[in-house]
């Protein structure tokens, strides 16, 4: 039975990307532990890809199959952003609005208390006010991200729209405190065109956002007060709306006879035989594909560095890529012992679980992020997408992570940054500062009284809205 009041049914809807339907799903167990009832609504494919559930939850925990709707231009069987390559990413999009009227139906045959969407799907508050339910947007990304996002321009304020790339290079006119975190050139050169822009095809995902956070009832967000309170105010001054932080929701695994153990076998022969504490850990989340020249230069700094390795290189996204990168001829001959590159299936926590890894090089997604911290692992980051800037420049201006240094106009770098910057974090005196900062933020991120609190906090929130609703 639900704690402190009546039991609640709610329907979650993430955009159709792992790195967002995690947190997702970190949120459903943890509102389903409590006794509500979680309706996750994906695609199939989507659906049967996401990690089991412990048994006890199944009950409260429901799966919703949507069938995907076609798309001309999608490749078949492609239902989420790890399945095509960025320039088809748009279809995905698309896709997920031809959803509208099996949501609805949904939406009218079971009769949620409320749904938290994504920001993709910015259409989600107009069906379900048609049904009397409330809408929270939901964001995976940080508070600084959507303080650095903005108000709707025009819209109770005077605000403008940034038309330029170099405008999202510096702090926004409403952060009046004094903060490093903009996207660099190259950051939002990568992302503008489809995130700003838009084109004839597709809405660009700035207007979704704005739609969303304008036709939402209230925010839930991926943070916690303790971490970045100033980012919260933002948020609730520029939108003036009820917002939620609801804890950082580190990924939590059900295991069982099925789970891929022979993969994480071999992996952990290996790791045994390391020195404790001198393994990079290397790994860009589901969806960075590094080019080819940045494919060459980490490979060749990371053997440059001299440190073992292990790296999982993602060198396709789909079956529709067909822009193929190579690692550089002879590097894996000359690093045979000391570094190992996977191109399938690894089971991260499990490795940054690990003794043997002293550190952790990412692209700064903020699901990894958090399990780096959780297993007090320093984080050495190079951005590729999205928020991840804005990510990393939070991090280093709290002393959380360092930054392989690049060019801020083309996003280069050099197989000497990238071994100096490993080393630095890994074994050296001047990078202490980020193996001691990764442990004293752990308690902030990953204490389970703590997130349970948020989930606690928001809960008793939505029974209260419930009440008082018409």
């Amino acid at each position: 039975m639900a704690e402190n009041g009546k039991k609640l049914h709610i329907a979650v809807f993430p955009w159709l990307a792992f790195g967002h339907m995690i947190p997702y799903l970190e949120l459903s167990k943890l509102i389903a532990r409590k006794g509500h009832t979680v309706s996750f609504i994906s695609t199939p494919r989507n659906i049967d890809r996401l990690p089991k559930l412990p048994p006890n939850l199944s009950q409260f925990l429901k799966f919703v199959k949507l069938p995907m709707p076609h798309v001309e231009k999608l490749p078949e069987n492609a239902e989420a952003t790890i399945d095509v390559p960025y320039e088809q990413v748009k279809y995905l999009k698309l896709a997920q609005d031809g959803l509208e009227e099996s949501m609805a139906k949904f939406l009218k045959d079971s009769a949620p208390d409320f749904i938290f969407f994504d920001f993709t799907s910015y259409w989600v508050p107009s069906v379900a006010s048609k049904f009397n339910i409330p809408t929270a947007y939901f964001s995976i990304f940080i508070a600084a991200f959507l303080g650095f996002a903005g108000p709707v321009p025009g819209l109770n304020n005077d605000y403008e729209i940034r038309k330029t790339p170099e405008e999202y290079t510096v702090p926004p006119k409403w952060v009046s405190f004094e903060t490093t975190v903009a996207w660099k050139l190259f950051e939002v050169s990568r992302i503008f065109e489809a995130s700003m822009e838009g084109d004839e095809e597709n809405i660009a995902d700035i207007t979704r956002f704005y739609k969303s956070v304008e036709n939402c009832d209230f925010f839930l967000v991926r943070s916690c007060s303790e971490f970045e309170p100033e980012w919260l105010k933002v948020i609730q001054d520029i939108h003036r709306k009820p917002v939620f932080p609801v804890g950082q929701l580190p990924t939590t695994t059900y295991e069982d006879e099925t789970t891929k153990i022979n993969a994480w076998r071999e992996i952990k022969f290996w790791l045994d035989k390391q020195e404790k504490g001198r393994v990079i850990y290397v790994a860009f989340g589901s969806e960075a594909k590094p080019s080819q020249n940045e494919l060459t230069e980490l490979s060749l700094g990371l053997e440059l560095s001299g440190l073992p390795f292990f790296w999982v290189l993602r060198t396709k996204r789909g079956e529709s890529d067909d822009e193929l990168i190579c690692l550089p001829e002879g590097f894996e001959e000359r690093t045979k012992g000391r570094g190992i590159v996977c191109t399938s299936w690894a089971p991260q926590l499990k490795i940054l679980s690990h003794d043997s890894i002293g550190g952790f090089l990412t692209h700064s997604g903020w699901s990894s992020v958090v399990e780096a911290i959780q297993f007090e692992k320093p984080l050495v980051l190079l951005t590729f997408l999205a928020d991840q800037g804005i990510n990393a420049r939070l991090l280093e201006e709290k002393k959380m992570a360092y930054s392989i240094p690049r060019n801020d106009r083309d996003g280069s770098f050099t197989r000497d940054s990238v071994a100096e910057s490993v080393s630095m974090v890994l074994v050296k005196e001047e990078g202490e500062i980020y193996r001691k900062k990764v442990k004293e933020v752990k308690y902030l991120f990953c204490d389970k009284k703590r997130q349970d609190n948020y989930v606690k906090n928001l809960l008793s929130h939505l029974q209260n809205y419930k009440k008082t609703r018409t």
